[in-house]
This record gives structure tokens, sequence and C-alpha cells, in this order.
């Protein structure tokens, strides 16, 4: 009996763990300041894990006035532009931040000099089977950004990847 407690109690906290990580997710993605990119898209295709497009984005490699090194925790400050946010400064503490403002919460991959290299946890995504050489490929003059939910503690996820501004791929929880 004390066994069949044991493994349900196992059972029962490992489910509570994975509910919780998609709960997390979601409610940053519901709550969250919407936040439009510049990036571009690379290598969209995984012979293990299907079509998924891999971003490049322009905040991922900054200057920056303080030192860090890799693993170090960067808080990006961004501020609204058109169309797309605009780095501001990045910190290794968090920063105040104006109305008008986001921070984005990051780890750095890589330091050399001033220059960094930081992984937000939004550099990848994954779109049905046989669409990732579009993405990839875009046609002539066509634009491929990403509009992510940036919630109070910095956490980023994915809301859709934009083509000319339009919503190709949102998403969803099911």
């Amino acid at each position: 009996m004390k066994r069949i407690i044991g493994v349900s109690v196992v059972v029962l906290v490992q489910t509570l763990v994975l509910v919780a990580m998609i709960a997390t997710k979601q409610w940053t993605l519901a709550t969250g300041t919407e936040v439009a990119l510049e990036t571009a898209p690379i290598d969209p295709r995984s012979l293990f894990r299907g079509d998924y497009v891999r971003l490049n984005y322009a905040i991922s490699r900054l200057s920056a006035e303080e030192d860090f090194t890799p693993g170090d925790k960067a808080y990006v400050l961004l501020r609204k532009g058109a169309p797309y946010w605009l780095f501001v400064a990045v910190r290794r503490e968090p920063p105040p931040v104006p109305s008008d403002h986001v921070l984005l919460k990051g780890e750095v991959r890589s330091a050399r000099g001033s220059r960094i290299d930081i992984r937000y946890g939004i550099e990848s995504y994954f779109i049905p089977e046989g669409e990732g050489r579009e993405l990839e490929r875009p046609e002539p003059g066509a634009e491929i950004s990403i509009l992510i939910a940036v919630d109070r503690f910095g956490n980023a996820g994915i809301k859709a990847v934009l083509v000319n501004g339009e919503p190709r791929y949102v998403e969803r929880l099911f």
C-alpha cells in the first residue's frame, strides 16, 4: 500500500511540474506585452525534429557597456519603434523600466570584449511539415518578423511568425 501511495505521489508531482511549465508559457503569451522583432530565419529543417525555423535576431548580438561572461543573465531594455522594437541597453541587473519599454531576460552565450551573444529562449519555432523552405527563402520583397509576448519578469514566448506584418503561424495551446 505504501508503495502505491509513493508511486502515485511521484506521478502526481511530475504531472504538476509539466502542467506548471505549460501554464507558465501560456500565461506569458496571454498576458505579456506584444513586441515585434526583426529577424532573419535560417536552417528550417532537421532530420530528427521536422520543419522548424531557427531565428536570428538583431538583439541577439549586442555591444555592452558592462562586462559579461558566458552563462551570465542579461537584461535587455527595448523601446517601442515602428514597426519593430529597438534596443536601448543591456544590463547585468534589471534596470527600471519606463512605461513604453519592456525588459527581455536572456543568457549570455558568448562574450568577446564588449560584444555579447544572448539567447532568449525564442530562437526556434516549429512549423507544419513541408513549409520550412517558404520561410527560409521568402519571395522577393517579403519581410519575415516575429511577434513575441514578454511578461513583467522578462520571460518571452513566440506568439506568431509574421510575413509582411501578417500572422502566418500563430502559437496555440491546442
